[in-house]
């Protein structure tokens, strides 16, 4: 019995069965990656440029948060709508975009999260007037990032605004163009994101290869008196 055992084993499986094996583990590979780590995520309009461009596939870091990592200040972020932010119908995916999904290349067209750059967490002051650079706790912020000619605040002022504990005041780059916290300070959750909706920090531009950069905290959010 041992030797017929013994004999099995060691009997080489049919290429069938090798490559099921090899798709099924190289699956569940990218599913976990997928599920804990990273995520590519395309980026659906123009409300990040010139940081980000419509139809840049970014990478997003999901692993850091499980470690109690919180979203900080000038970081780029995808996040869950809060509610109310997206109000199109989600698409019927193709069955090419449901693979690749399925393994984390592409979002799912059923997803409905945005992207943004968090201005200020939970405790902080914003201040969003016409003709001022955007200020945290009374720090002007210097953000060479914006859109070149669009303004700070100019098209969406909303005076000053404390952001609650656990959640985010968040602003896109292209600011004439940004639905973003300033246009739902009237809205049931008043323009604020909640940590808990944050799905992970965009971290590089992967694709195309030709636009390939990282995504640092810009230096204007490293200034003395800005945290409190």
């Amino acid at each position: 019995m041992r030797s017929k055992v013994m004999a099995w084993a060691g009997a080489k499986r049919p290429w069938w069965a090798e490559l099921l094996v090899l798709v099924s583990m190289a699956l569940v590979l990218s599913l976990g990656i997928k599920t804990f780590a990273v995520q590519a995520f395309s980026i659906p309009s123009a409300s990040m440029q010139n940081t980000l461009q419509k139809g840049d596939r970014v990478l997003v870091d999901k692993f850091t948060p499980w470690f109690g990592a919180q979203p900080q200040r000038g970081e780029v972020v995808v996040f869950r709508d809060p509610g109310g932010w997206l109000d199109e119908r989600p698409q019927k995916p193709n069955a090419v975009q449901s693979v690749l999904s399925l393994v984390g290349l592409m979002p799912s067209a059923g997803e409905k999260d945005l992207i943004k750059r968090v201005i200020a967490v939970g405790g902080d002051t914003v201040e969003c007037r016409v003709g001022s650079p955007v200020k945290v706790n009374g720090v002007p912020l210097d953000e060479p990032y914006i859109y070149p000619g669009a303004t700070p605040c100019d098209n969406l002022p909303v005076g000053t605004v404390t952001v609650p504990k656990g959640s985010l005041w968040v602003m896109g780059d292209h600011r004439d163009d940004s639905w973003d916290s300033r246009a739902h300070v009237n809205q049931p959750g008043g323009g604020f994101v909640p940590v808990g909706n944050v799905v992970g920090r965009a971290f590089t531009v992967a694709w195309p290869i030709g636009r390939w950069a990282t995504l640092p905290v810009p230096g204007t959010f490293g200034q003395a008196g800005l945290s409190r």
